[in-house]
This record gives C-alpha cells, structure tokens and sequence, in this order.
C-alpha cells in the first residue's frame, strides 16, 4: 500500500520524562519520513532531558539517568530536528495530544523557529478510535496481525504506527463512518487532508485543548469557570484573565496562542467606539428619584481644638440615636467654655 503524498509525510514518536507539556521534557525521538516517491528517510535522537527520570517512568520505555548522561540537550540538535521535519505533514500516535504539542514546547524552549501553518497532522489513534477503539498493540495486531517487537522503544513504536496507518487506508478505503450528527461520510482516505481532518476531532487552538474552536471558527476556552466562552467576551469583562494564564502553569503553546488572540482583541478594542463617562448618569431612568439630586459636595471641617484631658475612647466613640442623654460634668462645661471663648 502506498500512500498518496504531495509532500513528505513524517511519522514520529517521543518517549519523555512524563506528560506534563509543562514540566517534562524529550528523552528519545524517531522519525521515518515518508517521501512522495515511498522511498523513507529515518532519524532517532536520544537526549539528556536535564532533569531526573522518574522510576516509574523509566520501567515503561527503559531509559534510566545512567542511560542519558553525556548526551546532547534538545536545544543542540533543535535547528538539526527543525530541517529534517521542514516542509513536512507530522503522523503519529496520539500525536496530536501528547507528540506535537511536546515537540512545539522543546522548540519554543529551545528559540528554534517551527512554523506549523500550512501542515496536515494525521493522528493514528483517533483514526483507531473512531473506527475499532483500541490500543496499539492491538492495532498492530488487529490491522497487521503481527506482534510489536520491542514494545515502547520510539523506534518499534513508529514503524508500528506507520504500518498500521497504511492498513487502516487500505481497510477502510471504501468504509462508511456516521459521525454524532447523523452524517454519514467516507473519511479514510488515501490523502492527507482527508485524514487531517478526521483525526483532528476537538479542533483544539493550542493542542492540549484549554482553547477550541466553535462552527464559525471562533475560539472558545475550553476549561475553567469561562468554559464555552468566546476568548474576546472573556477579555472583554475581564481582561485580568488573560494576565492570569500567561503567569500560570500553562504550556508555552497554548500561552503564544493566547497571546496571539490578546494582541489581537488589543487591536480591535482600540478602534471601537468609546462611551462616554457621562452616559451613565444621563441614561438614568424616568422616576429612579436620581434626576434632581445636586452632586455630593463635601462640608467644610470644622476645626476644634482636642482636649487631651478627655479620654480616647470617649472621644472615638460614635453618637447613638436611642441613647439616653448624660448628666453634665465638669468635662462638658469646659469643652463648651473652650468652644465658645473669644479669641
């Protein structure tokens, strides 16, 4: 089975230190590119992630801290991984959620440029998912009948991913999918775009989904206390949110995104027109009892001299209304003598 390629094809995969986009960083990294002509090119980088593996980790893809020290950082071989992916669509598994989005952070750590405009992603799980709802070792078993030798070394795992791509296009070439409203379409395709736009069901802005697109192309958060809320509306009751996110522990993705659709709104908010201040107090409405009242204006203080002989919680204390009235003292004499004596 070959695929129909307009352009490189580059299947891929990344064993980390964790899932937190945040946080964790690349260990291993294989690519095959699948070239227009089905010859393939092949690349596999093991890193030092500069932080500690955890243990459980470790058990699950087989690197340990010994198994990393004196190799390179991502940021030293970020321009080498950068020109063998140009002008490529991105495959992989789970890729949209876990791969690309690891791969885009390690890149903006890093200060390399990977622009991601114009590219197809083809994830080979949804396309499972959707159709058989499996994991990938029953995938390869499923579509390939065959067992993944090395099981969760990126290398096996992307040969895998690869092979089992081609057996989904072949299998469900003429298969009919009806999605949750009822259409019916033939979405695996032997073309890219075709499966693109199957495999990216959430239309996430920045990936990890915290911003999704809505039918009209607007973006919308997709977490929080604003879930379901158009971005711009957000900003515009409470633009604070936007500080907020940029300062929280977000990825580094979803933050330019962010910031992307901020700059933006900035943008349009400096053209619109501004209301006045004065609207508010001359749209009051009829008989609201607000109409004929003057402006507050504050009295003039009244300067009296303090008596420092009068104890200060007397003097503090606040007059009550329903308070019985007290018998004169001295006190009360000598403050009306010094209130009233000619100067």
């Amino acid at each position: 089975m070959k695929l129909n390629l307009k352009r490189p094809l580059a299947f891929f995969d990344i064993e980390a230190t964790g899932t937190n986009l945040g946080v964790d960083r690349i260990i291993e990294m294989a690519v095959i590119k699948l070239l227009p002509d089905g010859t393939e090119e092949s690349k596999v980088w093991v890193l030092n992630p500069e932080m500690a593996i955890p243990l459980e980790v470790s058990l699950i893809h087989g690197f340990y801290d010994d198994d990393v020290k004196g190799k390179p950082v991502f940021k030293s071989v970020a321009a080498e991984v950068a020109e063998f992916l140009d002008d490529c669509d991105l495959a992989g598994y789970n890729s949209n959620k876990f791969d690309i989005p690891m791969l885009v952070e390690e890149f903006l750590r890093a200060g390399v440029a990977f622009d991601l405009k114009g590219r197809h992603f083809v994830d080979v799980q949804n396309i499972f998912h959707q159709m058989e709802q499996r994991t990938l070792k029953a995938a390869y078993q499923f579509y390939c009948n065959k067992e993944i030798q090395n099981a969760h070394s990126a290398e096996a795992d992307t040969r895998a991913t690869m092979e089992v791509l081609l057996a989904q296009v072949d299998r469900y070439k003429d298969t009919e999918f009806i999605d949750k409203k009822g259409n019916k379409t033939i979405p695996v395709q032997n073309e890219v775009a075709a499966l693109h736009e199957f495999t990216n069901l959430q239309r996430a802005v920045d990936f990890v989904g915290r911003m999704v697109y809505n039918e009209a192309g607007e973006e919308l958060f997709n977490f929080g206390k604003h879930k379901g809320k158009r971005v711009e509306d957000v900003f515009d009751v409470e633009p604070s949110y936007y500080a907020w996110m940029m300062n929280g522990d977000f990825p580094l993705y979803t933050k330019q995104k962010l910031k992307e659709i901020y700059e933006r709104w900035t943008a349009t908010k400096a053209t619109r027109p501004q209301q006045p201040k004065s609207t508010q107090s001359q749209q009051q409405p009829a008989g609201s009892g607000n109409v004929d009242k003057k402006p507050f204006q504050q009295k003039p203080f009244n300067k009296q001299p303090f008596n420092n002989n009068r104890p200060q919680q007397q003097q503090q204390r606040p007059f009550k209304k329903d308070e019985p009235a007290k018998p004169v003292d001295g006190d009360m004499l000598q403050a009306l003598a010094n209130k009233f004596k000619k100067s």
